[in-house]
């Protein structure tokens, strides 16, 4: 089945919010999914799309110190170990590019494994930062520079 890489509008929001549970499990993570971020970055917040629906989607913006930072990425229960997280980034990287991003920065929990795991097989460089989300919520920080 092919997939294809799109912007995504806020209806797109609301599909991945109906089917949360598939793309986040019993984390609730409902709340990080702003509609601000797909009605203003649209341009840097992807999903992949196929005839069975949204497999996964990217959510980033890239700042004014040209960092392309990736607030929400995931892949759909059924879609996991294909590729397509690889795929979401490599097209958000080409996104970020052409609004001058030099870096890319995602963070993430400090007993997000796969996650980490995931972010260092792309290549970033981990580190935790204390006090990252507030006192005693450490994070760890992901960059890697862009070529």
């Amino acid at each position: 089945m092919t997939v294809r890489i799109d912007r995504a509008d806020v209806t797109d929001l609301h599909q991945v919010l109906r089917d949360h549970a598939r793309y986040w499990g019993d984390r609730d993570l409902r709340a990080l999914h702003l509609t601000a971020l797909v009605r203003e970055f649209g341009a840097t917040c992807l999903v992949a799309r196929a005839d069975d629906g949204i497999r996964g989607y990217l959510f980033g913006f890239v700042t004014p110190t040209r960092t392309g930072y990736v607030h929400l990425i995931a892949t759909r229960d059924d879609t996991r170990g294909t590729g397509l997280g690889r795929t979401l980034y490599d097209s958000f990287t080409e996104a970020a590019r052409r609004q001058g991003a030099v870096r890319l920065k995602a963070i993430t929990s400090v007993t997000n494994e796969g996650s980490i795991a995931f972010h260092r097989s792309l290549g970033f460089d981990a580190r935790v930062v204390e006090d990252y989300d507030g006192p005693g919520n450490p994070r760890v920080v992901f960059t890697r520079d862009l070529p």
